[in-house]
């Protein structure tokens, strides 16, 4: 095969992963060639967009599509398969009207809608999964989570919460402090617009308390965050936008933000327990969507991230871009594994970084149950060959933190998503277990869900599914649903 033809063969199979899904099933038994560990018990279930128009309308941006739930469920070696959209009122709306509602990331919808009093008919939660309050949530950066039932896939409707804490643009990523609470954040907009971090407790009905506040008079777009030991340590990157200006640009969300590099990263160190702002630090400027983890060691605070020297890789997530419509198609930066140094020992305010690979990395993911919030060894991640820049993802590394050194795993005309660490019974070391991953298989135009030994990154095993499932976010594996 040519140079030529193999990228001409490498656009079309990218450009599937980004093509609508429209079919809903439920199968009992995958093909599965090699061997899925029988210890192997409990669901992964995984969110993504999955549609990206309706009628004559289309999405324009990867973030924007409905939300579709997939679920893996592994029981005595074999594997169970089930995907179903999330019945949001915006997908019902959508498919009943035949037109896109709602507001969205990118997309030409005024972004007004966010300054609506209820939110709940625009919760297209299509990024994330996660339990909290002994339910199972989608989630998206509305601060509204959508509950539906891991085993049937339905949806059952937005959490209620039982306070009077309000706020308009949240956070997909909570984090489990190991406390049976869970912390995340939302900003409230307005005059004086206002950044909130919020504990949920594990009581029925769910309640948020508030830990820590502070005002900001220019938004950054933050996608994630850390926990230490102590602390909650929030980046606030030089992509911003005045809160006000959504009501009256017109544009999508997104839109409405710019890169300032003048203004550089600032990270802000909140207490835990009283929630006030114990310090700030400012860094050069950079981006990025994923916090790694962060830890403490000798009084001061480690962050690791996968970071952007700038944001234009948001500009690189738009679909047309993403399936090779365009004539000139420009390529985002790679994401770095930096780590962060936060010398809250000292009286520095600033914070310096080192590269822990030369590895690119995003979707990252680690041990969490064990080494969140902690000084750890191992990180999972999708990566890009750099002797292939046009694909975004082709390959999962497996990055040695101590040693620095990294093992990947690839196969040609192969895309593979976010890894998931599954722990084996009775571990004896941190990487003890499997690594699962959805892949979208290029040459077959079909998806299968790959399982590799964590510590060497060798494969076990794959099902098969019968069709292409576009390329998502994030998933949990989740022991006990079958």
């Amino acid at each position: 095969m040519s140079h030529s033809t193999q990228e001409q063969h490498a656009g079309s199979a990218i450009a599937l992963g980004y093509t609508s899904l429209d079919e809903e099933i439920v199968l009992d038994h995958l093909p599965v060639s090699g061997n899925i560990p029988t210890w192997l018990e409990g669901s992964l279930l995984r969110n993504g967009p999955a549609k990206f128009e309706v009628g004559e309308q289309r999405y324009r941006h990867w973030f924007d599509g409905f939300s579709m739930l997939h679920r893996f469920t592994f029981q005595q070696g074999q594997v169970a398969y089930a995907n179903r959209f999330l019945r949001s009122d915006s997908y019902v709306e959508s498919m009943r009207k035949q037109r896109l509602t709602g507001s969205a990331f990118g997309t030409t919808d005024p972004c007004k809608a966010i300054f609506r009093k209820t939110q709940s008919a625009l919760i297209n939660a299509n990024v994330s999964v996660d339990q909290m309050v002994g339910e199972f949530v989608a989630m998206t950066e509305a601060p509204v989570p959508v509950r539906f039932d891991p085993h049937t896939l339905d949806t059952l409707g937005v959490v209620e919460y039982d306070d009077r804490l309000t706020g308009h643009h949240g956070c997909a990523h909570p984090h489990h402090d190991g406390t049976r609470q869970v912390l995340s954040f939302m900003t409230e907009f307005g005059p004086q617009s206002e950044f909130k971090v919020f504990a949920i407790g594990n009581q029925a009905p769910p309640q948020r308390r508030l830990v820590g506040s502070y005002a900001v008079d220019i938004y950054s777009y933050i996608h994630s965050f850390s926990i230490s030991e102590h602390y909650i340590i929030i980046a606030e990157y030089p992509y911003q936008m005045k809160p006000l200006d959504l009501l009256q640009s017109g544009k999508p969300f997104i839109e409405n933000f710019h890169w300032y590099p003048e203004h550089g990263t600032r990270f802000v160190v909140m207490d835990k327990q009283d929630g006030h702002v114990v310090r700030t630090f400012q860094a050069e400027s950079f981006f990025s969507f994923h916090h790694i983890n962060a830890f403490e060691r000798d009084g001061d605070i480690f962050v690791d991230l996968a970071a952007y020297p700038d944001a234009t890789i948001i500009r690189g997530l738009y679909l047309d871009q993403l399936r090779g419509e365009l004539h000139a198609i420009e390529l985002p930066h790679p994401s770095e594994f930096r780590r962060y140094h936060l010398p809250l020992s000292s009286e520095a305010t600033t914070a310096g970084y080192e590269r822990i690979t030369n590895m690119s990395i995003e979707l990252p993911t680690i041990n969490y149950r064990r080494y969140n919030a902690h000084d750890y060894g191992v990180a999972y991640g999708i990566s890009t060959d750099k002797q292939n820049p046009a694909v975004i993802a082709n390959q999962l590394v497996r990055v040695d933190i101590r040693n620095r050194s990294a093992l990947t795993w690839a196969e040609e005309n192969c895309y593979p998503g976010e890894p998931v660490f599954v722990e084996a019974p009775n571990a004896q070391a941190e990487d003890d277990g499997v690594v699962l991953s959805v892949v979208l298989d290029g040459q077959k135009c079909n998806s299968f869900l790959l399982v590799l030994h964590a510590q060497t990154f060798q494969e076990i095993g794959r099902a098969e599914v019968p069709h292409h499932i576009p390329f998502g976010f994030h998933g949990l594996f989740f022991p006990g649903i079958e």
